[in-house]
C-alpha cells in the first residue's frame, strides 16, 4: 500500500497520544476525523512501525500494547475495578449504569459515599481517601481518554465501553459459577510491578484476565 504522508497531517499528535495509551474519540474532533478518513493508511503505517491500531465500532481508536494477556498492569486493574463498583453502586441507587457511563457524568460530591461503600475493596487498590480516588482513578481515566473533567463532575466518554466489557465478563463468570452451584476458580493474573506503565490491556484474553482479577477480589471480599 502506497502511503502519502502529506495527507496524514495529524500524524505526530495522533501517534503521540496513542503511544502513551490515550484513547482518541469524537471529543478529539480533528484527530478522530482524520483517523476515520485515513484509517487504512494509518493502520498500515503503524503496523510497519510495530503498533496495532484498533478502531472500536463504538467510536474510538487505541493501540494494542505489546504485553501478554496474563500481565495486567495495576492502573488497568484499578480502573476496571472502579468501573465494576460504579456499575453496582448506580444499580443499587436505581440509576441506569449505562446511561451514566455512556456519555453521562459523576459529580465529585458522589465520590465520598462511593469510597465509604467500597472502602475495603478500594484499600486493595491502594485508595484510601476521596483525594486518592480522584488522583489514582478519575484523573487517570481523563489522562487516558476515558473521561473528561468538567467543573465539578467527570463525564464519561465512549472508550469506557472497554471497561464495561470487562464488567460484563465478570458477570458472566459469576453467573456461570452460580449455575454450577460451586465456586468457579478465578486465578488472579500476575500484575506488573511498575505502575508507571500507561498502556492498557486489550483483546479477549486481556479482558478475560482483567475480569478474572476483579472477580477474584470480589470473591475474596464476599467470603
Amino acid at each position: 500500500m502506497n502511503i502519502d504522508l502529506s495527507e496524514l497531517t495529524q500524524l505526530a499528535p495522533i501517534f503521540r497520544e496513542l503511544f502513551k495509551g490515550y484513547h482518541l474519540s469524537h471529543r478529539d474532533a480533528e484527530a478522530y476525523r482524520q483517523l476515520s478518513d485515513q484509517q487504512d493508511a494509518y493502520r498500515a503505517l503503524f503496523r510497519a512501525l510495530g503498533f496495532e491500531l484498533v478502531c472500536d465500532s463504538r467510536g474510538f481508536f487505541y493501540f494494542v500494547p505489546e504485553q501478554s494477556g496474563a500481565q495486567v498492569n495495576k492502573t488497568a486493574q484499578r480502573l476496571a475495578l472502579f468501573t465494576f463498583m460504579l456499575v453496582e453502586h448506580l444499580a443499587d441507587l436505581g440509576r441506569d449504569p449505562l446511561g451514566v457511563l455512556d456519555g453521562g457524568s459523576l459529580g465529585r460530591d458522589e465520590l465520598p459515599p462511593l469510597l465509604e461503600k467500597y472502602r475495603e475493596l478500594l484499600l486493595q487498590a491502594e485508595v484510601q481517601s476521596p483525594e486518592e480516588l480522584e488522583e489514582k482513578i478519575l484523573r487517570r481515566l481523563v489522562q487516558l481518554g476515558f473521561a473528561a473533567d468538567e467543573q465539578g463532575s467527570y463525564r464519561f466518554l465512549a472508550p469506557m465501553h472497554r471497561f464495561l466489557d470487562v464488567c460484563l465478563a465478570v458477570q458472566q463468570d459469576r453467573d456461570l459459577a452460580a449455575s454450577l452451584h460451586s465456586d468457579l476458580p478465578l486465578p488472579t493474573p500476575l500484575l506488573v510491578a511498575d505502575d508507571s506503565d500507561e498502556s492498557m490491556t486489550d483483546e479477549a484474553d486481556d479482558e478475560a484476565a482483567l475480569a478474572r482479577a476483579i472477580a477474584a477480589e470480589r470473591e475474596e471480599l464476599d467470603a
